[in-house]
């Protein structure tokens, strides 16, 4: 869920300070000569990283206040036993997405960190459960009540209702990482309507207006993806089809390529490949204005997913085999921060799902283990979708008790996500299941399936100092 370009008025609200911390780990090594150590610690545990002597003085410059998941990964393999804030980072969630560049600078936020989590109307809040995946008891009918923004009255909205709208982007991926999109989607939509009448008040200088603009396109693409993962596919097309008008109006291509490469998505889900196929086109043909080989493996792969859904089997390995070789190239400076996600362990999964339309389960299982092998274990909530699609594969390729016993792991994990999608594979792998009842693992899977959720425990309340816990990632 793009940012804008590097150059965004956004990108340079918040003040940098050097890393001090960082630079002390740098130690005698000139900044050429440790950029090489990163990279060679990165080959040592499988991981591509671009590094050089201008991205490590942009660390220590204090430009990066965090750094992705592969670099994050390979400092820790070089720096063991120190966290983030050891290195001289900033906490993860404090920068997750673009509005978090001018959370710093006085935003008004549409969904904060203490939002209350409301079970229904008229019911009694209670606070944001950080530290570690929520119980189960946050997740069925629950998710954050979102305050809407402060429209200005008497005056145009200004760089303060700009930097909001940011905020509720950051903010409304971090819970849908946290809890998945059911139960979060109808109040979500409340600071995309709280956007939609800021930007109705008009805006004076020409730079926030942009800003208010691209960051509401990218709050509908938030919402969208909500609908989305909910199975409420006309209104993610809706809020898909609005994020896109804004990114032609404005001219963006990271937007419109974002755009496509969600309606391809979802075309994909609707059962709609060739619509998926002609959206992921349009995509790579927005995307060919951006430096980022990151973004454009992502859209060979949503072209792979539509020629799949065609059975055209050719063309989905040309697919497949591009956005292995784009991927390869590595992470780059200007890939899209909603990109965060996509790593080997996407690859992987997307690319099982590819198999697993042209009906090669067995393929598809192998990739599927690999992807929930590589998976990082701070996205718990796509190790419950590829778990899920192993789940299913295993199934239709003569392994039931396996296919059982993998299903279990997803009921466990969904005590701590909510996913339509999820639960929808997982009734498919259930219902190739039951030819094999006589099996004591696979009936215990099926009654296991079949019950009730579990009574709702007690809601436990947020701990700041273990903000934040776990969180799951999306794809997008």
């Amino acid at each position: 869920m793009p940012s804008p370009p590097a150059h965004s008025a956004s990108s340079r609200t918040v003040p940098t300070r050097p890393n001090t911390a960082f630079r002390q780990l740098r130690g005698r090594l000139s900044p050429g000569e440790f950029a090489a150590a990163v990279r060679r610690s990165a080959r040592e545990i499988g991981e591509q990283v671009s590094c050089d002597a201008r991205y490590v003085g942009r660390v220590e410059s204090g430009d990066i206040r965090c750094p992705n998941y592969a670099y994050e990964r390979v400092f820790r393999h070089m720096f063991p036993g120190l966290t983030l804030p050891d290195m001289g980072f900033a906490p993860r969630e404090t920068v997750r997405g673009r509005g978090a560049r001018t959370a710093a600078a006085g935003a008004t936020p549409l969904l904060s960190a203490t939002a209350p989590l409301m079970s229904g109307p008229g019911d009694p809040g209670v606070p944001l459960r950080t530290g570690g995946p929520a119980p189960a008891s946050h997740l069925h009918g629950s998710a954050a009540t979102v305050p809407g923004p402060r429209v200005p009255s008497g005056r145009r909205a200004g760089a303060a209702e700009a930097a909001a709208v940011e905020e509720a982007v950051r903010r409304i991926r971090l819970l849908d990482d946290r809890h998945g999109a059911a139960g979060l989607y109808h109040r979500a939509a409340r600071p995309l309507r709280a956007a939609y009448a800021l930007l109705d008040t008009g805006v004076h200088r020409r730079a926030v207006a942009a800003r208010l603009h691209l960051g509401t396109g990218e709050l509908a693409l938030s919402v969208g993806w909500l609908a989305h993962d909910s199975g409420r596919f006309d209104d993610a097309r809706s809020h898909y089809a609005e994020a896109l008008a804004t990114a032609r109006v404005h001219d963006d291509p990271a937007l419109e390529a974002h755009a496509f490469c969600n309606t391809s998505f979802l075309a994909r889900d609707a059962g709609r490949p060739r619509e998926a196929l002609h959206a992921a086109q349009a995509a790579q043909r927005a995307a060919e204005r951006l430096a980022s080989p990151r973004l454009r493996s992502l859209l060979a792969l949503r072209e792979a997913g539509g020629r799949a859904g065609l059975a055209d089997r050719t063309g989905c390995e040309r697919a497949l085999a591009a956005a292995r070789r784009l991927f390869a190239a590595g992470p780059r400076e200007d890939d899209p921060e909603w990109m965060t996600f996509y790593g080997e362990a996407e690859l992987a999964g997307l690319e099982a799902q590819c198999w697993s339309a042209l009906d090669d389960r067995a393929r598809a299982a192998r990739h599927a283990r690999r992807a929930v092998a590589l998976q990082d274990p701070h996205f718990v909530r796509n190790i419950a979708l590829f778990t899920a699609e192993l789940a299913d594969d295993l199934a239709h390729s003569g392994a039931p008790e396996e296919a059982a016993a993998t299903g279990n792991r997803v009921l466990t994990l969904l005590t701590q996500v909510r996913s339509a999608r999820i639960h929808t594979m997982l009734d498919g792998t259930a219902r190739a299941l039951r030819p094999h009842r006589s099996s004591a693992v696979v009936a215990g899977f099926l009654d296991r399936h079949a019950a009730p959720p579990a009574p709702a425990g007690p809601v436990a309340h947020r701990d700041p100092a273990k903000y934040p816990g776990p969180a799951g990632g999306r794809p997008a």
